[in-house]
């Protein structure tokens, strides 16, 4: 290990800064959040410089040097353009054998300023050495994705009952086990989500009760439309938190990555005319994984509220007395459209949007409001349609709507294997067929589906007059 990385308390820490110029206004910036005193040295500061930082650190003149220096416990010297001032602080600094960074000269530093994670009580550090500080930046930035906003807050929060945990708990296992459930169970999530004051009631009441065996919670995720870059940070977050995840056939492989080696991985997946498992055995696998103390994910494709059953799911859970959260989805409406340039709402052509099914219990076209479905000015995303596209197109004209309606046919939307076909509302099948289109698919049917290629066609009318 090259690199050792320690921790002050700054509650008691005095600092030096030397330079007035942006190299030492970026460190004053990160020491300015911590608790620790100040001082700034330099010949001139910039108005900008001393408004941004007024009342929290100190601007010092030059006279005043040796004796800041003499009382600090570590320098950081931020000197640009200046050789034999960046000398005369370096020389200084040794005599009282202080730890010094010296900004973007490596060679001469006996520490570094990592690229650091916050979030308030909780504190990371990731450091190169200075070897490649945008490195250590990306690091944190993945880092940072993991952890939520209010991970402080949860240490703050545990903090405030090690006492009575300690209290409650003679043996030193009981109370790590009681931890490990507390910090990975129901009551953190609620002060994550900003709940402290439930979370108080149930703490009290666990400690009260001696609980020390591990309590289920389970997630119901929607993994997006396809893409992974398109997974939520939240649910990044409890995928790579769950003990076993339950996946749908539309998860790909990429999303099953994230998931932690150790964890178990159970598929739940349905396709035309398949389930593998049905949906109440689904309900049971949930509740029994949750009732054994494990943190549960169901993962499903797109949002789990909008035809993803995950509202059946949510009330199987909540029957049985078990915590459960949902964590949104970017909808495979929206995502597909998007990714496709494809609006499903504008201002000229469509002023309202509906969301169908296209499959009934029963694997024929379900009893929809046609005649409300085929007004003018609107967009009609069908969800599982491909099967009984020719009866919807049949229904929609039939209902009143235009045979000519521009219709868009997107299959595996965002990913890589994705197929797009534009087509007319009377030609949907056709469309379909042609195209070698077996779903998951969704079905767009308004005049917006024809703006794509609107937009692909004005877009090659440009390239040809620039030519």
């Amino acid at each position: 290990m090259e690199l050792f990385p320690v921790f002050f308390g700054t509650k008691s820490l005095n600092v030096v800064v030397f330079g007035g110029g942006e190299n030492a206004r970026r460190k004053v910036r990160l020491l300015a959040k911590t608790h620790a005193r100040v001082d700034v040295i330099a010949p001139v500061f910039s108005p900008e410089f001393v408004n941004e930082f007024a009342g929290r650190v100190g601007f010092a003149p030059e006279a005043l040097t040796e004796v800041l220096v003499s009382e600090a416990k570590f320098v950081i010297i931020a000197i640009e353009d200046d050789e034999p001032a960046l000398e005369a602080a370096l020389n200084l600094v040794r005599q009282y054998n202080l730890p010094v960074n010296v900004v973007d000269r490596p060679e001469l530093c006996d520490f570094t300023v990592p690229s650091i994670l916050d979030r308030g009580s909780v504190v990371g550090a990731i450091a190169t050495g200075g070897a490649a500080p945008v490195m250590a930046r990306n690091i944190r930035s993945r880092l940072e994705a993991l952890l939520p906003k209010r991970t402080g807050d949860l240490a703050n929060f545990a903090r405030g009952f090690r006492g009575k945990v300690k209290a409650r708990f003679a043996e030193e296992s009981d109370r790590r086990a009681f931890w490990e459930n507390m910090l990975r169970g129901p009551i953190a999530e609620k002060v994550l989500a900003g709940d402290e004051g439930a979370a108080r009631v149930e703490m009290d009441a666990a400690i009260e009760a001696g609980k020390t065996e591990k309590t289920g919670i389970v997630h119901i995720v929607g993994a997006g439309p396809g893409d992974l870059e398109l997974l939520t940070l939240k649910a990044l977050r409890v995928l790579q938190d769950a003990d076993i995840v339950f996946y749908d056939n539309l998860v790909g492989a990429d999303i099953l990555d994230l998931i932690r080696r150790d964890a178990d991985r159970v598929s739940v997946g349905k396709s035309k005319g398949y389930h593998s498992v049905p949906q109440e055995d689904i309900h049971e696998l949930l509740i029994m994984a949750a009732k054994a103390g494990k943190r549960v994910v169901r993962l499903k494709g797109g949002d789990p509220f909008i035809f993803g059953r995950g509202g059946e799911e949510l009330g199987a859970l909540l029957a049985e007395g078990i915590e459960a959260q949902v964590v949104p989805g970017i909808s495979s409406a929206l995502g597909c459209a998007a990714s496709a340039g494809l609006p499903l709402t504008h201002r000229d052509h469509a002023q309202s949007v509906t969301f169908v099914t296209g499959h009934a219990r029963n694997g024929r076209v379900p009893d929809l409001d046609w005649p409300s479905l085929a007004r003018q000015n609107q967009t009609v995303v069908v969800y599982m349609g491909v099967g009984t596209s020719a009866q919807i197109s049949e229904n929609l004209i039939a209902a009143g709507r235009g045979a000519s309606t521009p219709v868009a046919v997107i299959e595996n939307g965002t990913r890589e294997n994705e197929i797009r076909a534009y087509g007319k509302l009377s030609e949907l099948a056709c469309l379909i067929e042609g195209n070698g289109i077996k779903g998951p698919a969704l079905l767009i049917i308004g005049e917006v589906a024809a703006l794509p290629e609107l937009f692909l066609s004005s877009m090659q009318k440009s390239l040809e007059i620039v030519e």
